[in-house]
């Protein structure tokens, strides 16, 4: 073992007192060990001390080319060295290396991740039923209620939700068909989330659309008058926003790398949290200073402003991305996902430079559906979790999320007096009402009013 004149067993005895530190699970610290050891045994030549963080970057991308290593496996991997560089030997560039963006590049996409998932056939994905509902015709109506979704181009998250609350809604009136079951049931139903299950007002309207797609869709029934139906009150809530500051915070405490970057593009484009993940490289254009926001919400594509303080870090992250995509190349790999029409149409388009992610993850994966060996996008969720850290280490005493910074977004452009259309056209809104929330910033209200105690003497 190439080591500083440390004793070995010692030098067990401290990393296993890290891990301890670190709450690992005693059930996985012998596969800690071994993570160490197959790093150590990999670089038989090189002291510990002495390794670089190119050498840690090699490593883990030669590790996460091998698509037969699972996430977990892969994010253990990289936690086991984390741990082993910065708390035992607590190198200089330890703390310089993107840990956090090797740990989410674990994540894998699951079968009905909406990269995937909304472009399949009604019966390629199937809707995990209860057990309860498992008969013929309840899979027959299933079937046909996703279908109609896809037909329709739906999103993923819309198929989930009406999918839901039709099983819900049978389980509520003993697993009747819904052929069975009148306008007087969905009433019933309706007004039970309200009264006994306290279900917020959007829930409520979220199932009555569920349910009323279900039956005219569907069924070809019409519900008519739900006169019994005790609806929820909606009330009206305002987006939480961040101040200019708060923004440049929220920043500053995510550090440098991948993550960063998205979060700014997210706020200086105003990009939804898939949007960013999604982002092509051939979707960014340099010349026109612009991105193309493709397949956003409601199916529909868009142009945003390419923010000038994004542009050289997007350029390196671009060059970094491709770079790799060479090396999935001379492996034989380097395929990107492509939906299953253009993939069909344009056979070879998914190993062209155009049509990889500008942030891809960090490791290759099977496709849950074709078992295709592919580098996907970075999951979402470690954004997400990038931006609570960050949220809870600024010390911003509000309720942030990804969408937190698309909000910002169109309100600082209202403050600096772009007018309502072109914040809508910006944001992809099909509605001007939509995007009228963000009207409370103006000099109205509570902003625009000067408190009496204000005018009072002391």
């Amino acid at each position: 073992m190439a080591m500083e004149n440390a004793d070995v067993s010692r030098f067990w005895d401290r990393y296993i007192q890290v891990l301890i530190d670190a709450s690992v699970p005693e059930r996985s610290r012998r596969w800690y060990v071994k993570h160490v050891e197959r790093y150590i045994v990999a670089h038989p030549q090189a002291k510990l001390r002495g390794h670089s963080i190119v050498m840690m970057d090699d490593y883990l991308k030669r590790t996460g080319r091998n698509a037969t290593v699972k996430g977990w496996h892969f994010t253990q991997n990289v936690h086991a060295l984390e741990l082993l560089f910065t708390q035992i030997l607590k190198t200089p560039w330890a703390s310089e290396f993107n840990w956090e963006f090797r740990k989410a590049s674990g994540r894998e996409l699951e079968e009905r991740h909406p990269t995937l998932a909304r472009h399949n056939s009604p019966m390629s994905v199937s809707s995990p039923a209860p057990k309860e509902l498992n008969g013929e015709e309840t899979k027959e109506w299933r079937t046909r209620l996703i279908g109609e979704i896809r037909r329709r181009n739906y999103s993923i998250r819309t198929e989930e939700a009406y999918v839901h609350w039709a099983q819900r809604f049978l389980r509520f009136n003993q697993d009747a068909l819904p052929e069975q079951l009148e306008a007087a049931h969905v009433a019933a139903y309706l007004s039970h989330l309200a009264l006994a299950l306290n279900v917020s007002a959007s829930t409520q309207n979220q199932a009555l659309n569920a349910l009323v797609f279900l039956y005219e869709q569907v069924l070809g029934r019409k519900l008519g008058e739900l006169s019994e139906l005790i609806a929820a009150r909606k009330p009206r809530r305002l987006p939480t926003v961040l101040t200019r500051d708060e923004v440049m915070r929220l920043i500053h405490h995510v550090g440098d790398g991948v993550f960063a970057l998205m979060i700014r593009l997210m706020y200086g484009t105003g990009m939804r949290l898939m949007e960013c993940t999604r982002l092509r490289v051939m979707d960014v254009d340099f010349g026109y200073s612009q991105l193309v926001v493709r397949d956003g919400k409601g199916s529909k594509d868009r142009i945003v402003p390419l923010p000038d303080k994004c542009r050289a870090q997007l350029e390196v992250q671009i060059g970094n991305t491709l770079k790799v995509h060479q090396e999935d190349l001379a492996h034989g790999l380097g395929e990107a996902y492509l939906p299953d029409a253009l993939g069909r149409k344009y056979p070879n388009a998914s190993r062209e430079p155009g049509w990889q992610y500008v942030f891809p993850s960090g490791k290759l994966s099977a496709d849950p559906r074709s078992k295709a060996i592919r580098r996907h996008h970075l999951h979402e969720t470690g954004l997400q979790k990038a931006v609570r850290r960050a949220a809870i280490a600024s010390g911003i005493r509000k309720r942030i999320s990804s969408h937190t910074l698309r909000h910002s977004f169109a309100t600082h452009l209202l403050e600096a007096g772009y007018d309502i259309r072109t914040v809508q056209e910006l944001l992809g809104h099909a509605d001007v009402s939509t995007t009228m929330i963000y009207t409370h910033v103006l000099n109205r209200g509570g902003k625009g009013v000067r408190s009496p105690l204000d005018g009072m003497a002391e």
